[in-house]
């Protein structure tokens, strides 16, 4: 399994995301979530959202898929 990086994101919408590629059966997890939660700095910090690189096409359409807010 090799991994590829989907994106970056703000903390929760990172999960958000993650939640809805596994709901379509792409695994998917996130790295640096608990990047230097010490001194409360998280929440500047993006987390990358890394699927296997085998599902990287297909999470990018999801993703793409999604309304504008």
């Amino acid at each position: 399994m090799s991994l590829a990086e989907l994106g970056r994101f703000a903390r929760n919408e990172a999960h958000i995301v993650i939640g809805l590629l596994e709901s379509a059966g792409i695994p998917a997890f996130a790295l640096d979530g608990n990047a230097c939660i010490a001194d409360g700095s998280q929440f500047f910090i993006p987390v990358r959202v890394m699927v296997d690189a085998d599902d990287i096409e297909a999470a990018r359409q999801i993703i793409a898929a999604l309304p504008d807010s």
